[in-house]
């Protein structure tokens, strides 16, 4: 049984933002923290002050949180980035919206002396005998200060005030990790106020002007001289005095959602999983009175992808993924009349099917797209065909005769554009053979359904359009428009690479609507276009019938080993820089050697270059590990290393270095994703390296000295291709099914009350009336987790909804 976290979190866009560059725009970037921890980082949209980012996070905390904040940064190739603003929202302030936050919020300034972050580590008491009574306040060393001098370190020193009196501690320079180990003692008064406090402070000292401040903490007496209190504490920063006036630096839009969950053991779940696959595994059932028609009527709008997500996966595990996109396609054909608006709504099946390519086919997706998507980020071509949109400046360089610019422009944009169209056609027409078998499987099956409905010769088209519907407008089209968010690249486009591929995603879905609508757009200057279009529609229409010409038997659906749901695959590759720990280094400058990685879900591999045989690999489960490095420590910057174990159970450290601290970000989180399962993770590490007799963060003198810094393992980012845990699936869809209340009940809870815990049905026959073997399910749950809520002390889930009356006989 597990606790989990879970915070979603989505930055959409900003707008109204300040200019911070010459040119009369910025370079924004988006920081992610979570109680002053970095956890994600945004790519950078180029020029513009109106930028749109698109990216959305789920952050697994293994712990719980105090604050979000989410800075706003100006990205410039020399010197430090410029910081824009903030928002920050507690936990409280999220908790208080069941639905989340989704809202624009003003950007806030940033005072660099009330951004703090570590934490420290205290030891106070008050000795029952004696008299007066003293307080020991035993400081033992704080980690992970924030850098306030420009070596990236600090000189820390720490200030403690307790009725009236301070003392201090020495100061330990050049270290974010500092280690007093000084016992400083108060004497207490007789009478003295229960609303006193202990104020400990840490400052970072400076020889020239004021000290910096680098966070504080209080503790009440009252609670001292009842309860010792030693442990870490998060520092905290001043109180603001002033009420902080947002609007004059821009805004941002973002959507917040905090969901805590408590995972209990898989075989709890056994019943609702069951109950959910019987129609599939027993198709005897009335369409109607299955725990999937009833979860699919219960599901509004705003929580059918991520209800879509977990089922795909559920079924995925259990090998009935294929009959469960059957099930519900079947069923949402049974109720549409009019084939043209068939799959059109977001539907839970139209959202399934959605899901399951994303979750299965993105590999094929990066196949097919990515070498056509590389190229035309990297020949940043103009391309425009609206005359009103034209920066007829630009065309001045092809013609200075005036009126002729506009048509050289428009003839030079559809050569462009047929181009780069001709080859993804050619690209996606020719990969029939790389899409995946149980993406074919289940293409055929849809077509087979939608000919059985619509089977006159008026509706032919729409046995086509039923598969282009989701290949073409839901996958390839959304791909090309925004590759960073399929992962075909780690930058967003700049505003010219992204109207290039604004016109060619229009073109791919009027591909996709098969021709049918052209020139019924509102978009005229789209017609030279058409010429170019139509012949590609015979091509897809071939294409789609190879598609589906597939046995089902060739796929061989079964179940998905949770562990290796990923393949082996390679998720991230590309020239890096990197050395191992120890060892004699001659030239500091040549101590790092450039090397092309690998990054799959079984190893780091890298070798001199893509063609070399002779690799090293470090194996990702030995990964013991993954860890930023400090600014400084080495002569290069945006450095990352990875502790893993050798074949001996010995620890070796591996430092890579990045070109930028977006790459830096990209490869942390993809390596840190590829060993989110690995057991006996490291808890602390040093985020600096051992050189002459001492490590550079903590100044240790010992190599094998306990980590400094706390490892970040325990907040991982979730994605699609996460690895398949039903468990964590099914307590979801309890959780939502917990969530509709009287929807739930009205939907499908009729029918007497049986137990859960009564027979099940065999295997390929159905069980009693659903409602009441669903309450029964869904009430057991709640008992389970109950239970294991008084065992951790914890309050549990809230109690059931009362069941429906049954009905009278």
């Amino acid at each position: 049984m597990a606790k989990t976290t879970s915070l979603h979190c989505r930055v959409v866009e900003g707008k109204d933002l300040p200019a911070k560059d010459m040119s009369g725009s910025s370079d924004p970037y988006c920081v992610v923290k979570v109680d002053n921890e970095v956890v994600a980082r945004t790519a950078t949209v180029w020029k513009s002050l109106d930028p749109f980012w698109g990216e959305e996070y789920t952050l697994r905390l293994s712990h719980g949180f105090r604050s979000l904040t989410v800075y706003v940064l100006d990205e410039d190739t020399i010197g430090q980035d410029d910081v824009i603003g903030k928002v920050s929202l507690s936990r409280q302030q999220i908790s208080a919206e069941p639905r989340g936050v989704d809202s624009w919020l003003s950007l806030a300034p940033v005072d660099p002396d009330k951004e703090v972050q570590g934490e420290i580590h205290l030891e106070l008491q008050v000795p029952e005998q004696g008299h007066p009574r003293v307080l020991r306040c035993h400081l033992i060393e704080a980690r992970d200060l924030a850098p306030r001098d420009l070596s990236g370190t600090s000189d820390p020193f720490a200030r403690v005030s307790c009725c009236g009196h301070t003392l201090e501690t020495a100061v330990i320079k050049k270290t974010r990790f500092p280690h007093w180990d000084e016992v400083l003692e108060f004497e207490l008064a007789e009478g003295e106020p229960g609303e006193a406090v202990l104020s400990v402070e840490v400052w970072d000292w400076d020889i020239v002007g004021k000290n910096d401040f680098l966070g504080r903490v209080e503790f009440p007496l009252d609670t001292i001289r009842t309860d010792p209190t030693k442990g870490w504490f998060q520092l905290l920063p001043f109180p603001s005095t002033t009420e902080e006036h947002g609007g004059q630096l821009g805004a941002l839009r973002l959507v917040v959602r905090l969901v805590e969950d408590r995972v209990l053991p898989p075989p709890y779940y056994q019943p609702l999983i069951q109950l959910l696959t019987e129609p599939i595994l027993c198709p005897g059932q009335p369409p109607a009175g299955t725990a999937l028609a009833v979860l699919e009527e219960v599901t509004s709008g705003e929580s059918r992808q991520d209800v879509a997500t977990k089922l795909v996966k559920i079924f995925l595990g259990q090998g009935l993924a294929v009959p469960l996109l059957d099930y519900l396609t079947a069923r949402e054909l049974a109720r549409t009349t009019d084939p043209n608006t068939l799959f059109r709504s977001n539907s839970l099946a139209s959202k399934s099917v959605e899901q399951f390519m994303k979750v299965v086919g993105l590999p094929y997706l990066h196949n097919v797209l990515k070498p056509v998507v590389n190229r035309i980020f990297e020949e940043k071509k103009y391309v425009e065909l609206d005359p009103g949109k034209m920066e007829l400046s630009r065309s001045r360089r092809i013609s200075f005769k005036g009126s002729l610019s506009e048509a050289r422009v428009q003839e030079s944009s559809l050569e462009l554009l047929k181009g780069y169209l001709g080859d993804i056609v050619d690209a996606i027409v020719g990969s029939v053979e790389k899409c995946p078998l149980i993406m074919r499987v289940a293409f055929k099956q849809l077509r087979r359904r939608v000919e059985e409905r619509f089977p006159s010769a008026q509706h032919e088209e729409v046995r086509y359009f039923s598969i282009s519907g989701f290949l073409f407008l839901r996958f390839f089209a959304p791909a090309i428009l925004t590759p960073k968010l399929f992962s075909l690249r780690e930058q967003h486009a700049d505003t010219r690479t992204g109207r290039t591929l604004l016109l060619l995603a229009k073109a791919l879905q009027s591909i996709g609507n098969l021709g049918l609508q052209l020139g019924q757009g509102k978009e005229p200057w789209m017609a030279p276009l058409h010429a170019i279009l139509l012949p590609s529609v015979t091509r897809v229409k071939a294409f789609l019938d190879s598609l589906v010409e597939v046995e089902s038997a060739e796929a061989g659906e079964g179940p998905v080993p949770p562990a290796l749901f990923r393949p082996s695959a390679t998720i991230k590759e590309g020239y890096l820089h990197t050395r191992t720990a120890g060892g004699p280094v001659l030239l500091p400058c040549f101590a790092f050697k450039k090397r092309y990685f690998w990054l799959s879900s079984e190893a780091l591999t890298y070798a001199k270059s893509p063609e070399w045989q002779v690799r090293c690999s470090i194996p990702v489960p030995r990964m013991r590990a993954v860890e930023q490095v400090d600014e400084g420590t080495f002569q290069h910057p945006h450095v990352m290393q990875i502790v893993a174990q050798d074949g001996a159970g010995q620890l070796r450290t591996t430092y890579i270095q990045c070109k930028s601290g977006q790459e830096l970000w990209q490869w942390l989180w993809a390596v840190r994703q590829a060993s989110s399962t690995n057991e006996a993770m490291l808890p602390t590490c040093h985020p600096g390296t051992f050189r002459a007799g001492r490590w550079t963060c903590c100044l240790q003198p010992a190599c094998t000295a306990p980590g400094c810094s706390r490892t970040h393992s325990t907040v991982v980012l979730g994605e699609w291709s996460d690895p398949l845990d039903p468990a964590a699936a099914a307590q979801t869809l309890y959780r939502h099914l917990r969530l509709v209340g009287a929807r739930l009940w009205a939907a499908g809870a009729e029918g007497p009350e049986i137990s859960a815990a009564s027979e099940p049905p065999h295997p390929g026959q159905a069980g009693g009336p659903v409602g009441g073997r669903l309450q029964a399910v869904l009430r057991d749950l709640d008992i389970a987790h109950d239970a294991f809520a008084r065992r951790d002390g914890a309050p549990g889930p809230p109690p059931s909804p009362p069941p429906a009356p049954a009905p009278a006989i």
